[in-house]
């Protein structure tokens, strides 16, 4: 395996069987053998729709508010990761396979992987995700609510990532007669074509009065979706 778990918040990744590593910066707890870490780039680009005119600069604003820095790591040796305390969950990616998480949410995955970020309008699918401005208003708004941000980091190839989550991860498997639906807040990542909309059963009648579940987030399509036993975010 690319990544073994130490325990449930420590992860180890031999380069020399793995190859090179990219992790958020500051998610290196301690090295043996040969290493070295540089400075990684933003993966990829923005999956926005085409023709949105001004709207794509501002999109390219946001993207570099919300990415995280990340880190290279590369060599002959071993490297130990974990980040605050949280739980961290291995998931391998099978060739054309795909896996969509937040930035905040992923701890590491192998450089091999090809990353790029996408907008949460992309995300939808179905009816109501919607392209254009009004897919991309959409994605503002469901980021907004959930607090979750407007851009989702989109890992596809072969290898592995390592996500985290407050108090462990459990895995959803989605494709049954029923769509899968789950707090905003707690949703960690997918994999496969699982397509989400944000479904709400507020109105200006109820505002400010209804819990957090007046807004889920439903899930459907073929995969699997990972969700982490809290509300709290990362």
């Amino acid at each position: 395996m690319t990544f073994t778990k130490i325990n449930s918040k420590v992860v180890r990744a031999d380069l020399r069987g793995s190859g090179p590593i990219v992790a958020r910066r500051g998610a290196m707890l301690f090295y043996t053998g040969t290493v070295q870490f540089s400075p990684h780039g933003v993966p990829g680009g923005t999956g926005t729709a085409p023709g949105l005119g001004g709207l794509a600069g501002m999109a390219g604003r946001m993207l570099r508010g919300e990415h995280e820095a990340t880190m290279l790591a590369q060599g002959d040796g071993v490297v130990h990761y974990g980040f605050r305390g949280l739980e961290t969950h291995v998931v391998d990616i099978a060739a054309g396979g795909e896996l969509r998480v937040e930035a905040s949410r992923l701890l590491a995955h192998t450089a091999g992987l090809q990353s790029t970020v996408v907008s949460v309008a992309a995300t939808a699918g179905g009816s109501g995700g919607g392209g254009g401005l009004f897919g991309a208003l959409r994605g503002a708004a469901t980021g907004a609510v959930t607090g979750t941000g407007m851009f989702t980091t989109q890992l596809s190839g072969h290898g592995a990532a390592v996500v985290l989550a407050h108090g462990g991860v459990f895995e959803l498997r989605v494709g049954g007669p029923d769509p899968v639906v789950v707090d905003p807040q707690a949703f960690v990542a997918s994999y496969g074509p699982v397509r989400t909309e944000l479904k709400s059963s507020m109105s200006w009648r109820n505002v400010g009065r209804t819990g957090g579940e007046a807004v889920q987030l439903e899930c459907t399509g073929q995969g699997v979706v990972y969700v982490q036993a809290s509300e709290e975010k990362l």
